[in-house]
């Protein structure tokens, strides 16, 4: 072959490509991003809308079903969802994966544009969002002080914020907690009926007199003089003694029928840090940014912060790059381990150190190579990408063992070291390609197979293919240009190691020709028992769970709570101290106890009975329970919690599988169908049915039965008598109700609200609120009880549809039972629950991501099986040899039954994944072999018996070199120690199971099928012998 040749005799100019090529790999590993896994755009895009005061009921109809007719008819839009709640529309648009999501938005918009008109005239223009996973937090920070809570939130914004702010990678952050300053003009509501003035007098006032206004500009000489009014307030004391009003010749000021205090905000959330009231700072970076360098940079930058600023202490109290870069190391460290035991195993069966060198070189430049590649291509150094280079650690050094195997055999026949070299590389340097090529083309598929999957496993499949191509060049061209300068035979001095090795290797190889001669003499009998095993092996196959994605121990617990709707801020305050306490005591593990108390389930912006606690664990080396086994002690501890609702898992926040498709449970289950009350009492039942489910916690209902509500309805013709309208009586009693805004006072840079409502408006009976009394047009005082009444009723809280049709989601958790059973009960279950009319009961969540990424895989499974089928038969100009070797990938298979069995692990995307990996590697083995028997009988007259005998014995050794090398290449990462460990575990471990029981396939029954189908199909005559 040329290379071989080129490579031998150019030995510098080989040596200088090499150093080349390391040199750019070292220079993208410096410059590669470090993230958790590759950088995700989800096909995602939500439109919302405000309403302001509009029940559910009415936000669906007038918002929500107008935008989803919408949008429903643009191009690629696979899923729509919305949620329609209380004076709010949220609709979320799924695409295909791949859509162009800028073209895709801008349609969005012209549509939206198109039906503005049919909205109410109140109806806020609705906002259009992508989803951006860089926009999750990357730090999450806490403040603590001894300063007023005024002071400390002014401190954070103006000396802060701007220096995280200006930090490379750092997109934006988000405050919370604290208090914000706002002046409070509280309205004595007597004060004002007695003088007659109207509450929208005082606000018009406040703005009125409150202006900065440029009056024009002046001459003076050389020169333009800008000439300004400021009329700004300069402080509280000034509101107070502006001018509303005059009575009797007597100047009404504010102060005379107001209170106004410099307060702050009414608290609508609150932040708790191990248990005592702080600020949290979110720090978001931006896409594709490296995670851990920004978040490095953040802290030195903390260290500086509290150095300078005494009176302020901030800490980083969730940090999602310390999981990062334990999970990095730890998936670097089981591919530096994994390459360690190949090279052990490559001396234990050379037993030549030269040898072992040649070889191993494979694969150091291999992965350097490969990462010059992920530089070029924009990936990340992420889990999948790093698990990619682990997996193929083992496998980078068959091709060199083939080659030098090869080599050595002709050394020992007496040829020269040079002749050698090129003569031995060149004879198997076709089924090097071919072994390479099954392996590479068994990733092709991956690259198209849509969804979370095939995004997740890109990388993982470019990476591994070109590492191969890579190992491939290298066994071509480096390992014969190495072995024809330094590889001497000579017998030397044996030390004790070398002596073991060749005696248990003599041992090895002496049993295996005694097996294949047994079991080429007893042929059926073989094949029998290989059936009986092959039964007992899939009668395992039942008791395989299945599940999405392996559960991984990101060392965190979320503890969600949600009490009674419209319950107050400081009774859910209340409820969550006492969880604290819990938590704390409990949880030793914990390094924080971080709260969001009235932020919503999610913790976001929400209402006021629920809210989140996270808590960050030690790292798992210095804890010995899982976060799992916390989730499941506070779940006792907490279940009793009163009038609320517990909800505790496991934090997966960092794994993105489920941060595009909606809720994040592991079990959904929706119920479709138009009437409300029907929809809840079936719910009702579905939730009683999944709670009596072993492995099933935290069921709850999407959506509450009702809330108590109390409408002021306003009587139009009553209203109009009165000369008022129903937008001044609304805007009236938002005022002195809710607050409205009447400017701001500038101070220091900074601008501070200026409040206006009623004095104790929240604690105001509603006979109270009947008698308040506004100013119609005329100037008259008119009672609101002689235009209004007040009615009471039970509203839903919100209104979930999906595809345009309304549902109800029984969302639910699952814990120490795999996915894959639990769901088999909860259907067969379903199936008895009679169904109304128009209504159905389906299945979603992370099982409907499940069934479509597995149909995906196994589509791609049996198309790779056809590469490597075509790969095949291009090399041996043959349709039949190749089937003769893909004897190897069903047997293959039932190796991984009892491995994954007996190890607890479960059938997943990670487990498929390595089972296509299989279809290429299985199959090298076989290829070695049924070449190698095709040269022999090209070569020699004899039997062919003799000779599947003879080139087995021959192939035994680098076989069983090239399996062992991948297996403990693969061992550290099946082990799957330390953080991160357990994603990538079920590939290695499906990898190991299928190849351990492949190597036997190779060495005993593939000669069976060879010569079975040399006496069927071609029907060659070969001496026939009995079996016994």
């Amino acid at each position: 072959m040329i290379l071989a040749h080129v490579s031998v005799k150019r030995p510098i100019g080989v040596t200088m490509i090499m150093c080349i090529v390391i040199i750019f790999g070292a220079i993208s590993l410096y410059k590669l991003p470090v993230d958790l896994m590759p950088d995700i755009t989800y096909p995602t895009i939500t439109v919302m809308a405000s309403y302001s005061n509009a029940s559910p009921t009415e936000v669906e109809t007038l918002i929500t079903r107008p935008i989803e007719q919408a949008v429903a008819a643009i191009p690629g839009v696979e899923e729509i969802n919305s949620t329609s709640t209380e004076g709010r529309s949220r609709v979320r648009i799924s695409f295909a994966w791949g859509t162009d999501l800028d073209a895709a938005s801008n349609d969005l918009r012209d549509r939206i544009d198109r039906i503005l008109s049919r909205f109410p005239d109140d109806v806020d223009r609705p906002t259009i969002r992508k989803f951006d996973a860089a926009a999750m937090p990357v730090l999450i920070i806490g403040a603590a002080s001894d300063l007023d809570p005024v002071q400390m939130l002014n401190l954070i914004d103006d000396q802060v914020k701007y220096r995280i702010e200006r930090i490379p990678g750092v997109a934006a952050l988000d405050v919370m907690g604290g208090n914000q300053r706002e002046i409070q003009v509280n309205i004595d509501i007597n004060r004002v009926r007695a003088l007659k003035i109207a509450p929208d007098q005082v606000i018009s006032r406040l703005r009125a007199e409150n202006i900065n206004l440029p009056a024009g500009m002046i001459e003076s000489g050389n020169y333009e003089l800008r000439l300004r009014t400021p009329g700004e307030f300069k402080d509280v004391k000034e509101i107070e003694r502006l001018v509303i009003g005059e009575t009797a010749g007597k100047l009404i000021r504010l102060r005379d029928v107001a209170e106004v205090i410099d307060l702050w905000e009414k608290r609508r959330s609150i932040v708790r840090i191990n248990g005592k009231p702080g600020v949290r700072i979110m720090v978001n970076k931006q896409s594709g940014s490296n995670t851990v360098a920004v978040a490095q940079a953040v802290k030195n930058e903390l260290e500086k912060i509290n150095e300078e600023i005494p009176q302020l202490r901030l800490a980083p109290i969730v940090d999602s790059s310390k999981y990062i870069e334990r999970s990095i190391n730890n998936v670097s460290s089981s591919a530096l381990y994994g390459g360690l035991l190949a090279i052990i195993i490559l001396q234990f069966f050379l037993g030549n150190i030269a040898s072992t060198g040649i070889i191993a070189t494979a694969i150091p430049v291999s992965i350097v190579a490969t990462f010059a590649l992920m530089y070029y291509f924009g990936f990340t150094l992420n889990i999948m990408s790093l698990g990619g280079v682990a997996l193929g650690i083992g496998m980078l050094v068959d091709n060199s063992i083939v080659v030098l195997e090869n080599i050595f055999r002709h050394r020992e026949k007496g040829m020269g070291m040079m002749e050698a070299a090129i003569h031995g590389s060149s004879e198997v340097a076709m089924p090097v390609l071919a072994s390479t090529l099954t392996t590479v083309v068994i990733f092709l598929p991956l690259l198209f197979v849509e969804g979370m999957t095939g995004v997740m496993f890109k990388q993982l499949a470019y990476i591994i293919a070109f590492s191969l191509l890579c190992s491939m060049l290298i066994a071509l061209t480096i390992v014969p240009m190495l072995t024809s300068r330094y590889l001497r035979i000579g017998n030397g001095n044996r030390g004790i190691f070398r002596r073991v090795s060749e005696k248990v290797i003599k041992t090895i190889l002496a049993s295996h020709s005694r097996t294949l001669d047994l079991v080429l003499q007893h042929r059926r009998k073989t094949v029998f028992v290989l059936g009986i095993l092959s039964a007992l092996a899939l009668g395992l196959a039942k008791n395989i769970g299945t599940e999405l994605m392996p559960t991984a121990d990101e060392g965190e617990v979320r503890v969600n709570i949600e009490l009674e709707e419209g319950t107050r801020l400081s009774l859910t305050e209340r409820i969550f101290s006492k969880v604290e306490e819990i938590i704390m005591t409990a949880v030793p593990e914990a390094e924080t106890v971080f709260t969001n108390v009235g932020g919503g389930m999610g913790g976001g912006g929400g209402s006021l009975n629920s809210g989140s606690i996270r808590v960050p664990l030690k790292s798992s080396d210095k804890r010995k329970r899982s976060s799992a086994a916390v989730s499941a002690e506070l779940r006792k501890r907490l279940s009793a919690t009163p009038g609320s609702i517990v909800r505790i898992r496991e934090g997966q926040g960092m794994f993105m599988m489920r941060m595009g498709s909606g809720s994040g449970d592991e079990l959904e289950v929706q119920i479709r169908g138009y009437d409300l009350k029907t929809a809840d009492l079936l719910g009702e039942e579905v939730k009683q049915m999944l709670e009596g489910i072993d492995g099933i916690t935290d069921v709850q209902l999407s959506r509450e039965k009702g809330v108590p509500e109390r409408l002021i309805v306003i009587d139009r013709a009553k209203a109009a008598d009165q000369k008022l309208t129903v937008s001044k009586i609304s805007s009236f009693l938002e005022t002195m109700m809710s607050g409205s805004s009447a400017g701001n006072l500038r101070e220091g840079g900074d601008e501070y609200r200026i409040q206006v409502k009623a004095r104790n408006a929240e604690f105001l009976k509603l006979e109270e609120i009947l008698n308040l009394t506004i100013t119609n047009s005329a100037g008259r005082q008119v009672m609101l009880r002689n235009v209004a009444h007040i009615e009471s009723q039970m509203g839903p809280t919100q209104i979930e549809r999906r595809d345009q049709e309304r549902v109800l989601n029984v969302e639910a958790n699952i814990e120490g039972r795999a996915v894959g059973f639990v769901i088999a009960e909860a259907q067969e279950k379903l199936r008895e629950i009679p169904l109304p009319a128009n209504f159905s009961i389906v299945m979603s969540g992370d099982y409907e991501e499940q069934q479509k990424s597995f149909r995906e895989l196994l589509f791609s499974f049996f198309l790779a099986l056809v590469l490597v089928y075509m790969v095949m038969a291009v090399q041996y100009e043959s349709l039949y040899d190749p089937i003769i070797v893909m004897f190897t990938v069903p047997f293959s298979l039932l190796g991984v039954i009892p491995l994954l069995y007996f190890t607890g692990t479960t059938f997943n995307v990670q487990s498929f994944i390595g089972c296509i990996m299989l279809g290429g590697i299985v199959v090298n083995n076989s290829i070695l072999l049924v070449d190698h028997i095709n040269d022999l009988r090209s070569q020699s007259d004899q039997d062919i018996m003799t000779i599947i005998k003879d080139a087995t014995r021959d192939r035994c050794r680098p076989i069983l070199m090239t399996a062992l090398t991948t297996m403990l290449g693969l061992l550290p990462l099946a082990i799957g120690l330390g953080e991160g460990g357990e994603v990538q575990a079920p590939m290695a471990r499906a990898v190991i199971g299928g190849l351990l029981c492949a190597t036997f396939i190779s060495l005993l029954i593939i000669p069976i099928v060879y010569y079975e189908f040399e006496m069927v199909f071609r029907g060659k005559p070969a001496e026939k012998e009995a079996d016994s």
